[in-house]
């Protein structure tokens, strides 16, 4: 028996785009990330298609990005932007809503959630402030 993938179970392409979109839809409108939405170019198109490709393999699809851009090399390629505790929070807030809104399964949501968040904090790239704890959902 297979077990399926988490992209298989967030319900493939469509899936993996929708959750992608809300997560750019909340980095573009929400006052409280705006220390992560002024990283990104004002068109945020490219950074929602790299991420989908990215997060296409990560969850066990097609491995879009790396057919496109070589290894994702995730943290390097972040090393330009500075990415501390509260861009890390900021992003793990958007990501949190955006998972909220698409993934219905509890399940399957607390593990892409748990797995975002050892990611978010591999790319940060500025000294951490002692104390701060992770945003739960």
């Amino acid at each position: 028996m297979t077990i399926p993938t988490h992209y298989q179970r967030i319900g493939g392409e469509a899936g993996v785009r929708q959750l992608v979109d809300r997560f750019y839809d909340h980095m573009d409108e929400l006052p409280e990330a705006w220390n992560i939405r002024k990283l990104h170019a004002e068109s945020l198109d490219s950074s929602r298609q790299k991420l989908f490709d990215f997060l296409s393999g990560w969850m066990g699809g097609p491995q879009l990005y790396k057919q496109k851009h070589g290894e994702p090399f995730l943290r390097r390629r972040h090393l330009p932007f500075p990415i501390g505790d509260a861009e890390r929070d900021q992003w793990m807030h958007c990501m949190r809503l955006a998972l909220e809104e698409v993934v219905e399964d509890d399940r399957l949501r607390n593990e892409l959630y748990q797995a975002f968040v050892k990611v978010a904090d591999h790319m940060r790239n500025q000294a951490a402030l002692h104390g701060v704890q992770h945003p739960r959902p």
